[in-house]
């Protein structure tokens, strides 16, 4: 039996290895693009509630792209050949971006775009946990060494992007988005052209028999507003930063803290998760994000302090990450994994982007960028109020004996 685990094993490593190369390459789009389009868009003369609206679409194409991509995945098992197709045309798309547009025209372009880039990544890792659950068990261990190239590429492009930027000028951020889509879709292109087996009675089984279960109703809460509360880092963060007086150097540096502790966790999860139950964790994590939230909020004009912050992105992302996909794996197995990915994204993802960024930027030009991450903590709250009522769902012994 350990002749032939230790044989399959190499060759389930090389399987995953082009699934490291699109994480990779798809991070490394996102760490330049997500941070620093608000910068552009200001740099093009738009006010924050422009800016907050342009940084949304990416976010409502959430509400609906992944599900249909999911559903689609799902019944043909085709998600290899979707993710191509998917990446072709927001390169395809991302081109425009080097016209001059209006406002109008530029949220149309986004909405492209992200509408075909949107769903990538739930794809992808519906197609990797088919891979790393031999056996029925979800292995944290070797999804964490392939998923943290997805944050190494986010590292890279977060650092560099800010020096060229402090350098240059906000100038060459089209060509930037053009080419990290590119390497996306060579991604694409090297991922194996394998399709899902079909089992019937997955296929069959409806996803509101799932949803009806409430460990997962009140998972999906919890991921709404734990996710909710990293709005205000993942759209006014920069904002916020170079209205405190930081270089763009520094904000890349203060987005590479964050991303380097992320690293560090998904190479050696698998030596801390086993000491708590998955729900813990989503319970801890939020915890940690209230924390996060109010050392950001009231003392971000401390370097030390702002840095101690970034470093718990350790556990408000990539610990609650991984908690939520294993978690979504246990409960939405085989052929249902596309849909149960794809709910992920829109509720955790889309509703709190939509919702996030558009409060977001009423909240801060009412009040400043500060009072963004103060309401962010009132999230966190919820989001730990909800990880309770997991965890106690999945305990029942525990709950009896409240």
């Amino acid at each position: 039996m350990l002749q032939t685990r230790r044989a399959l094993l190499p060759q389930g490593q090389k399987a995953l290895l082009p699934f490291a190369a699109l994480s990779a390459s798809y991070f490394a789009h996102i760490g330049f693009f997500n941070p620093y389009l608000p910068l552009w868009l200001k740099e093009m003369g738009l006010g924050l509630v422009a800016i907050s609206l342009l940084t949304s679409v990416q976010a409502a194409t959430r509400l609906f792209a992944p599900y249909i991509w999911g559903w689609v995945s799902d019944h043909t098992g085709e998600r290899v050949r979707l993710m191509r197709l998917g990446a072709a045309v927001a390169l395809a798309s991302a081109c425009l971006l080097w016209l001059q547009l209006t406002p109008l025209w530029l949220g149309v372009v986004l909405l492209v775009m992200s509408t075909h880039t949107s769903a990538l990544m739930p794809m992808s890792e519906a197609a990797m946990a088919h891979l790393v659950s031999q056996g029925g068990a979800f292995d944290t261990k070797r999804y964490g060494r392939v998923r943290l190239w997805g944050s190494i590429g986010f590292l890279v492009t977060v650092f560099v992007a800010g020096a060229w930027f402090e350098a240059f000028g906000m100038q060459q951020f089209p060509t930037m988005t053009i080419v990290s889509l590119l390497a996306v879709l060579l991604s694409a292109m090297a991922l194996p052209d394998q399709k899902e087996p079909e089992h019937a009675e997955q296929v069959s089984v409806p996803v509101r028999s799932v949803l009806a279960q409430p460990a997962v109703r009140w998972f999906f809460v919890s991921a709404f507003f734990h996710v909710l509360s990293h709005i205000g880092i993942y759209v006014f963060f920069s904002l916020y930063l170079d209205a405190l007086g930081y270089s763009k150097i520094l904000i890349g540096v203060m987005w590479a803290v964050a991303v380097v502790v992320e690293i560090a966790w998904f190479f050696w999860q698998s030596r801390w998760l086993h000491l708590l139950a998955l729900t813990g964790w989503m319970l801890l994590c939020s915890a940690a994000m209230a924390l996060r939230m109010v050392l950001t909020a009231a003392w971000g004009d401390v370097l030390w302090v702002l840095v101690l912050a970034q470093a718990m992105h350790a556990l408000t992302f990539a610990a609650h990450h991984t908690a939520c996909i294993a978690l979504l794996s246990h409960h939405f197995p085989g052929r249902l994994r596309g849909r149960g990915q794809a709910l992920f994204t829109v509720l955790a993802y889309g509703f709190s982007g939509v919702i996030g960024g558009l409060l977001g930027g009423l909240i801060s030009e009412r009040w400043g960028l500060a009072s963004v991450f103060w309401a962010s903590v009132l999230t966190s709250l919820v989001a730990m109020a909800a990880a309770w009522k997991v965890w106690r769902h999945h305990h029942p012994a525990a709950k009896g004996n409240a």
